[in-house]
């Protein structure tokens, strides 16, 4: 440990000596004399001091003003200082105490009580400093969490409107009309969709639901959809649903994803037949409104993907009326604890989707009706729903 480094100020040469003694006998040998609180200040602007001893009545600058002058600085004023005061300057050494001196000392002063106001005063000196140090070192860690959490926040901003970008524009055609909401639990979804024209007669219609939430969850549905989308998997025929689902199963598997899986609902729309193939990995049924009423699951039911290699899935075809919708769901659509604490059944959720999906405003009317049940706050999963108006 640094030796501690002491500044004895007084006018008198001789109780400067005497000082300086003193302190080098008890075992402090840094020590910088001055005989005036000019030269003192001067001292304490180049030097690191770690103690003042310091007399009160001195010609010119007192030792009051030299405090007043240290208190004021914020380089100086953390430098404890002990003043020397004679009996009948006691009033000014109450002062001098007021105004921050650490403490004083009488003249004659004893040499064992020295020692211990010196002793005590750099203990709490460096104890202050530790403190500080703690301090600093608090605020360092703060900042560099703050700054973590801002970039972190900004990735996840930027993962978050990169998801939303590769989601597909509302479109209309002549024989077709497709729009969707979508809601995230959180920054980033396990969710994700899509629709494109495979050729000029086909139209594919997907969405899968990742375990789970966050950056794996959102990467993994991104990677599935860009597979899909960019028919990205060799030898898989993706006009055919059950091929499409078998492709992503064997290329998507649970042990190299972190032991997550997702589900999907995938359909083709053959448009010059009227003709919908489709087929499902653990997904929801899909939801057919007909025209003159009624609703139709839409489903042919599968293993979740990425659980089993081999799995065979099988598709399935029917014949869609004009004027008919398809609703394409999640389950976080429907997978809400009512207010009696119980789960609402799909029955229940088919049944308002029958008499409500066909209006314009269907996503918010359901949403309303899930946040009624869901309460405030985010929804508990993510909400996405397809709506496919055949025209």
């Amino acid at each position: 440990m640094t030796p501690a480094s002491i500044l004895v100020v007084d006018d008198s040469a001789t109780m400067r000596r005497v000082l300086i003694q003193s302190l080098e006998k008890i075992g402090f040998p840094t020590i910088i004399p001055a005989s005036s609180g000019e030269e003192a200040l001067e001292i304490l602007s180049k030097n690191p001091i770690d103690l003042v001893v310091l007399d009160i009545e001195m010609p010119g600058m007192n030792g009051l003003a030299v405090l007043w002058m240290m208190k004021r600085d914020p380089l100086l004023k953390e430098i404890p200082v002990i003043v020397i005061s004679g009996a009948e300057e006691l009033d000014t050494a109450a002062t001098c105490i007021e105004a921050g001196a650490e403490d004083y000392l009488h003249k004659p002063y004893n040499p064992t009580i020295l020692r211990a106001r010196v002793e005590s005063s750099l203990e709490k000196k460096r104890l202050r400093d530790l403190d500080r140090l703690r301090v600093l070192e608090i605020q360092r860690e703060k900042d560099l969490l703050e700054k973590t959490q801002k970039r972190l926040a900004k990735e996840l901003e930027d993962a978050a409107q990169y998801v939303r970008s590769i989601l597909p524009n509302p479109v209309s055609t002549l024989s077709h009309t497709i729009d969707w909401h979508y809601e995230p639990t959180g920054e980033l979804a396990g969710d994700s969709f899509g629709y494109h024209h495979i050729d000029d007669d086909h139209l594919a219609i997907y969405l899968l639901d990742v375990c789970g939430h966050g950056v794996g969850a959102a990467l993994l549905s991104v990677s599935a959809i860009n597979a899909i989308r960019t028919s990205g998997i060799n030898g898989v025929d993706f006009l055919e649903p059950s091929a499409v689902l078998e492709g992503l199963n064997e290329a998507f598997p649970m042990d190299r994803n972190n032991d997550m899986y997702f589900t999907i609902w995938y359909g083709v729309y053959h448009v010059p037949t009227r003709t919908l193939r489709h087929a499902s990995a653990g997904h929801p049924p899909a939801l057919l409104l007909h025209p003159e009423g009624g609703i139709q699951e839409v489903n042919e039911p599968g293993m979740i993907t990425g659980l089993m290699p081999g799995t065979r899935y099988k598709s399935s075809s029917l014949e869609i009326p004009s004027g008919s919708k398809l609703l394409v769901i999640c389950d976080g659509t429907y997978e809400v604890k009512k207010d009696d604490d119980a789960w609402l059944e799909f029955s229940e959720f088919k049944e308002f989707m029958e008499k409500h999906g066909r209006k314009e405003d269907a996503f918010q009317q359901l949403l309303g009706w899930v946040r009624s049940m869901n309460g405030p706050g985010p929804l508990s999963d993510d909400f996405s729903i397809i709506r496919i108006h055949f025209i």
